[in-house]
């Protein structure tokens, strides 16, 4: 996790500095699909959910599953950054991560004794298909039919994540997402997963915010590959919107009846002033952050406004026909949000179109921040969800990820009281259930995350598990005073 999407402050300092990751508040939904509107169930109290609502957690392979050597798995592009000095707080490494690989059923039973209904899990590219493209891992394979027939087993429905950041490095090492050849490697790759498991799995993501890996890891290199090229970071949002497309064709070609999302980070922007050149700048970062994968797929085109419309192909790569293989009549979608982001213009920027940067306000949307230093912003979620909604319509919306890291430890007495992590959850249920009873059509939630894990460049520092593991002492695994108030929302449908 999912993401991270807002879960990284380099991510919230960057985003923002390149051109956009959120939605501006009150933003017009002029563009709704045609003839869509938004549907939902506006009965019930504040705090209660629907009935049928799934709630879950989510996690990510590369963070929790370790074993990055084992049973024949590749090198990905985070095994091979990991190990570059200085990227990585502490010098961590996700070798061995939770253990989850070996511990899966544990972590399953878990989830179980809190009463979920969904997991959210990701499946590393690197560990079923070794170079990328060629030779399929069985041992591989074999893991992750194991690990959802656990799921199917205790009654959870598995929903898992095809590409979560862990690129096979053979694939990078041959240009990776800015090379076009890399959308048709992830839809074979899909292909086979599909194949093998599509018998166990109704529901499919395809990617985990895919502005992240592309703008973090090719334009600011805060996060694997590493690099720092703005062009090629545009060209590999143009590949990853084309292989969102490929992908979804080859998931219903070989299970029709499969539903297939993908997951987007969002959030609220807040322009640094009311000026003309703030406002302009918050609306493309809201473009750019929050609906430039989703638009594609959807649509079948950009939104307008953020590239020069005289260069937007050329920025792209985009070629004749690229409009018809990004479609994807998306079956639902994924939105992890975690806090709101500021910025103004940039008349500077890197890229023309892309005049954004981020500031730091006077006058912030809170003075409350979680332990990672983001602005804690429960309305945020109200905006954000509604907003989406605006713009998806009728298509199912799944909370992938929503979370805080808090970074308390075990007290004297043995348990884990992170009271600010109950808090941050409850105000933020309580504006998604405002959202649901106002016409969003939310079917489940996803807490950020099951477990404490390997949080990318932050290594081991930011905790946002519902469960405490002891990366010091064997991955021990203890529940926190949140994993028992999030049974009972599970237990009663409401928030408690």
């Amino acid at each position: 996790m999912s993401r991270t999407s807002m879960r990284r402050r380099d991510f919230m300092r960057f985003a923002l500095a390149l051109g956009g990751n959120a939605l501006l508040t009150q933003t017009a939904l002029a563009e709704k699909l045609p003839g869509e509107s938004v549907v939902g169930s506006p009965k019930g109290r504040i705090g209660e959910f629907p009935k049928g609502f799934l709630w879950g957690a989510a996690t990510a392979a590369y963070q929790i599953e370790g074993a990055t050597h084992v049973d024949g798995r590749g090198e990905s592009i985070w095994d091979h950054y990991v190990g570059t000095p200085g990227k990585i707080k502490g010098s961590a490494n996700a070798a061995v991560a939770c253990d989850s690989y070996r511990r899966y059923a544990e972590d399953v039973a878990i989830a179980k004794r809190l009463g979920m209904q969904s997991y959210r899990y990701s499946i590393a590219w690197p560990r079923v298909q070794p170079q990328g493209s060629g030779i399929v891992n069985q041992k591989g394979l074999d893991y992750y039919r194991r690990l959802t027939d656990a799921l199917l087993e205790d009654g959870i429905r598995p929903l898992p994540t095809l590409y979560h950041w862990d690129l096979p490095q053979p694939l990078e090492d041959a240009g990776g997402w800015p090379e076009r050849d890399t959308a048709q490697r992830l839809a074979d790759y899909a292909r086979i997963v599909v194949d093998a498991l599509g018998d166990r799995i109704d529901q499919w993501v395809i990617f985990n915010e895919p502005y992240i890996f592309t703008v973090l890891g090719y334009a600011q290199g805060i996060h694997a590959p590493g690099r720092k090229e703005p062009l090629a970071a545009l060209r590999a949002t143009h590949v990853a919107n084309l292989a969102q497309g490929l992908v979804y064709r080859a998931i219903k070609a070989s299970r029709p009846r499969a539903e297939v999302g993908s997951a987007y980070n969002v959030a609220p922007v807040v322009p640094a002033t009311a000026s003309a050149a703030d406002r302009a700048a918050a609306e493309r970062q809201d473009k750019f952050g929050n609906l430039w994968f989703v638009y594609p797929a959807l649509k079948g085109h950009y939104p307008a406004g953020v590239l020069p419309s005289e260069r937007q192909s050329e920025l792209l790569g985009f070629r004749s026909g690229d409009e018809e293989i990004m479609r994807a009549p998306l079956d639902f979608i994924g939105l992890n949000y975690y806090s709101c982001s500021y910025v103004q213009e940039d008349a500077q920027a890197l890229i023309p179109g892309l005049g954004t940067k981020s500031f730091e306000p006077k006058k912030r949307v809170s003075q409350e921040k979680t332990d990672f230093g983001w602005d804690i912003y429960p309305k945020g979620f109200y905006d954000i969800v509604t907003e989406m909604a605006g713009h998806t319509g009728r298509i199912p919306i799944e909370i992938t990820e929503n979370g805080a890291a808090y970074n308390i430890g075990p007290s004297a007495d043995g348990g884990v009281h992170d009271a600010k992590r109950i808090a941050y959850a409850r105000a933020h249920l309580l504006e998604l259930s405002r959202a649901i009873r106002n016409g969003a059509p939310v079917r489940a939630y996803h807490h950020w995350s099951l477990l404490d894990n390997f949080e990318w460049s932050e290594g081991y520092t930011q905790r946002f598990g519902l469960i405490y593991v002891d990366f010091e002492n064997g991955q021990k695994r203890l529940p926190k005073d949140s994993a028992a108030w999030y049974a009972k929302i599970i237990a009663e449908n409401k928030v408690v």
